[in-house]
């Protein structure tokens, strides 16, 4: 029997690939979110609104985007685990560039009245459902590539593109933020979306010559007859549901990034640019932390990491929302540091390789997509609404946006306590781990099922003689 050549490990590569995919994943979040805090409100809805009105309906279309999440976790994830990591990765980079060059193009309440706004959710509901299967199935690509003794840090270049994503919007927005009122709400608005474009062209140039990981080629030479989604259900979904609640945690960092900007400028009334500038520091400093804590997530523990960052970023929400009702930048800025650069960081560092190593090899884009798409779509939906409603028509209440961020840091981390730490073990042991004897049972019989039914189908074909 002739050996197949199995790809060879690039963990540069597949790092690079899997962040500048997550750029555009977060720099599209980031483009809508703060347009939603800042222009979409008076672009897309009535002016006859209330002003905090008009920008819960902003953030209600954002949310929508994260509500069809799951939907999209269901195909894109299998879809992951069956093609390839590489074959959904391009999908998804194509969907969602697509989906945030055309918001800015869409023509506004003013031109087309009610119209408008239905356009703007049937966007983001294509766009979230692109979205569901980018960042699980990067992860799981610079995870398989990744050195055993590297894989936290390797996966963490994933999340890194969180903060560059966040970083090129508001390097955008802050002197688009500036125009004169009338440019900004005619063309100056739509510049931020299309410059996606540029993001997926060399996210493209990179990801094309990325090869799928030797451990799915030889997952796919084992022709394993299971269905990844219905096998990720039978036998893991206390993963997918520990996963889920530990995604809750998401939901401080689109606090931070969107309630918080319409918080400041809306409610007290700060200025834009600067308030922008807050997020902007941030997101620079967050660019060193992040691989620093993934370095370190190889070191202490994926557990360990996650669950201090989990209580960190959920204490520190309280005093960044209320020094913004100070009106003082320095404290601003300080507890907006600490909050966003040290401890998401942190979040953002550790969660790739502990979500992904809850499960084996051949169900891994599945198992991280369902559950990190149902509890990203649940805090996405939650928290900037949720904490919008809470501060009241005035957008001035800060006490209540807190308490959704304590509940979100309790939630997550009550949840991860319950999971292994997996960083001692080898990819090949974790598929051992993560499955009971009765799912191996399972799997060693489908594996020998298209043989056997080979075998069969000689034995009873007619006029053989056999």
């Amino acid at each position: 029997m002739t050996e197949v050549a199995l790809p060879k490990k690039t963990p540069v590569r597949a790092a690079v690939a899997a962040w500048i995919g997550t750029t555009l994943e977060y720099y599209d979040f980031a483009v809508y979110g703060t347009s939603s805090a800042l222009v979409l409100n008076v672009l897309f809805f009535s002016p006859k609104l209330p002003e905090g009105i008009s920008v819960l309906l902003s953030l209600i279309t954002f949310a929508v985007g994260y509500a069809v999440r799951p939907l999209g976790s269901l195909i894109l994830g299998p879809m992951g685990d069956r093609f390839g990591r590489k074959f959904v990765m391009m999908i998804t980079l194509f969907g969602i560039g697509g989906c945030t060059f055309l918001i800015g193009c869409l023509p506004t309440y003013a031109q087309i009245g009610s119209l408008a706004p239905i356009l703007l959710v049937l966007i983001r509901v294509i766009q979230g459902l692109c979205l569901s299967g980018e960042q699980p199935s990067a992860i799981t690509m610079s995870l398989e590539h990744a050195s055993e003794r590297r894989r936290g840090f390797i996966t963490s270049f994933t999340t890194l593109g969180a903060s560059t994503g966040t970083l090129l919007t508001l390097l955008l927005f802050i002197p688009i933020a500036a125009m004169p009122s009338q440019q900004l709400l005619t063309w100056g608005w739509r510049l931020p979306f299309w410059f996606s474009a540029i993001v997926v062209v060399v996210a493209y140039l990179i990801r094309r010559h990325v090869q799928e990981p030797p451990e799915f080629v030889e997952t796919k030479l084992a022709k394993v007859n299971v269905a990844p989604l219905s096998h990720v259900l039978r036998f893991h979904w206390r993963a997918v549901l520990r996963i889920v609640f530990c995604a809750l945690i998401a939901g401080t960092s689109y606090m931070m990034q969107t309630f918080s900007v319409a918080f400041g400028t809306v409610g007290y009334k700060l200025d834009k640019p600067t308030m922008l500038l807050t997020t902007t520091v941030s997101a620079v400093i967050a660019l060193a932390v992040t691989p620093l804590a993934g370095f370190l997530v190889d070191k202490i523990g994926r557990k360990a990491m996650f669950l201090s960052a989990t209580v960190g970023v959920g204490i520190t929400m309280a005093p960044y929302l209320w020094s913004i009702t100070t009106g003082n930048w320095a404290l601003i800025f300080l507890f907006g540091i600490i909050n966003y650069s040290l401890f998401y960081s942190m979040v953002n560092a550790s969660w790739p390789s502990f979500f992904a190593e809850m499960f084996p090899g051949r169900l891994r884009v599945s198992g991280l997509a369902l559950g990190t798409q149902i509890g990203f779509a649940i805090s996405g939906v939650i928290g900037p609404v949720l904490a919008t409603a809470l501060a009241g028509s005035d957008l001035k209440g800060w006490v209540g946006p807190s308490m959704v961020a304590l509940g979100f840091m309790v939630f997550a981390g009550a949840s991860a306590l319950t999971a292994k730490e997996t960083g001692k073990y080898t990819l090949k042991e974790l598929d051992e781990v993560q499955q009971s004897e009765r799912e191996k049972d399972v799997v060693t019989a489908a594996i020998a099922l298209p043989s056997q039914t080979t075998m069969h189908g000689l034995a009873a074909k007619p006029g053989t003689g056999k």
